[in-house]
């Protein structure tokens, strides 16, 4: 399973800490908070993957396990080994476990916003800050906001999420949901979630996941040519050269659409405007900027959800992705100086949109 088709969503250890507490009185308040549920439900879901762990380091020596999927367990091992080596970044204890989650999709996330605005619903949790988005182990629960949001005028977007990371509060273990046979997808997205890791900045979703990206793309493309591996090393490049082309195309679109809401002021002008740009869009998705695709599917592309809430959800993991580009190309290609120098500026200049201070490297 290719990375834009399956999210990756932080799950942290101040909402699971919250959620234990609500635990105690459950009882008491279960009918008045709905919060509380939520909560508690992320609470026994976390408990339920951590108690499942078990260490990659036996698994890939269990003979009763299938070859193949012992392979990709020594592939993730290599891979962390690397991010943690060769790119320096604070891998900890991540991906050292892996647990089977025992269903398909784990984690449901969900992005909202407005129909008449391009302007991302916003929930609010400790430590982290603001997020445009949020995700639900139940599917009911997921629904039923759904159902509320749009009650209320708000396009939706609901997508499973096949990793997730804790930012380095827990051992994260590797997740059956994220264990693809597509060995490029599942390094990349080792190398994403330690990314984390490495660098976090509060209420700056859009920068957290891009950046982190970035790491995992270019992170991939080295990982594997350190082994020699050229085929994929290049496949690595080219699903990172996609995420530049799409990177470009929801920008566009995005800026297409904010030009609509701020010139009309029709509800019904406003709607048949953005009918139009999306049937545009999802036409140059199955046309001019599919045939530009390596190794994604324009059929697949133009067949998802096209609305402002899509867009969003879209544009968090490809947001100014170009800048970052810029500077690896300016530090000779190379992936742990591009880190090392993008997260001590960040640090060094907390306050400061992280986006501008990529965007001003050479005044660095």
């Amino acid at each position: 399973m290719k990375l834009w088709h399956r999210a990756r969503f932080p799950v942290w250890k101040s909402l699971l800490v919250v959620a234990g507490m609500s635990v105690l009185t459950m009882s008491a308040v279960w009918m008045l908070s709905t919060e509380v549920r939520y909560l508690t439900r992320a609470a026994y879901e976390e408990a339920r993957i951590l108690s499942k762990r078990r260490p990659l380091e036996s698994l890939v020596t269990d003979t009763s396990i299938d070859p193949r999927r012992r392979s990709l367990f020594q592939l993730v091992l290599a891979a962390r080994s690397f991010a943690a080596d060769s790119l320096e970044l604070v891998a900890g204890d991540t991906y050292t476990t892996f647990s089977d989650v025992g269903r398909d999709t784990l984690l449901l996330v969900m992005s909202a916003s407005p129909k008449m605005a391009l302007e991302p619903y916003l929930w609010r949790y400790p430590i982290v800050g603001n997020v445009p988005y949020k995700g639900f182990f139940d599917p009911g629960a997921a629904q039923e906001v759904v159902r509320r949001l749009e009650s209320d005028g708000y396009d939706t977007y609901l997508r499973p999420a096949g990793a997730f990371s804790t930012l380095g509060w827990f051992n994260d273990p590797l997740l059956s949901t994220a264990l693809y046979d597509d060995v490029v997808s599942l390094v990349a997205t080792v190398i994403h979630e330690i990314a984390h890791n490495t660098l976090y900045v509060t209420s700056a979703t859009h920068f957290n996941e891009s950046f982190a990206s970035f790491v995992g793309y270019r992170g991939a493309e080295a990982f594997f040519r350190s082994r020699g591996d050229t085929a994929n090393a290049r496949r690595a490049a080219a699903m990172w050269s996609d995420e530049l082309e799409l990177a470009r195309f929801y920008e566009g679109l995005a800026n297409t659409l904010r030009h609509l809401y701020s010139q009309q002021s029709d509800v019904a002008e406003v709607l048949a405007g953005r009918h139009r740009i999306f049937e545009a869009a999802r036409d140059s998705l199955a046309g001019s900027l599919g045939r530009r695709l390596e190794t994604y599917s324009s059929v697949r592309l133009a067949r998802r959800t096209l609305n402002n809430a899509s867009v969003i959800a879209a544009r968090i993991y490809r947001t100014n992705l170009a800048s970052f580009e810029v500077v690896f190309r300016e530090l000779d290609n190379d992936v742990r100086r591009t880190v090392a120098t993008i997260a001590a500026a960040v640090r060094e200049n907390p306050g400061i949109d992280p986006f501008q201070l990529v965007d001003e490297f050479e005044s660095w």
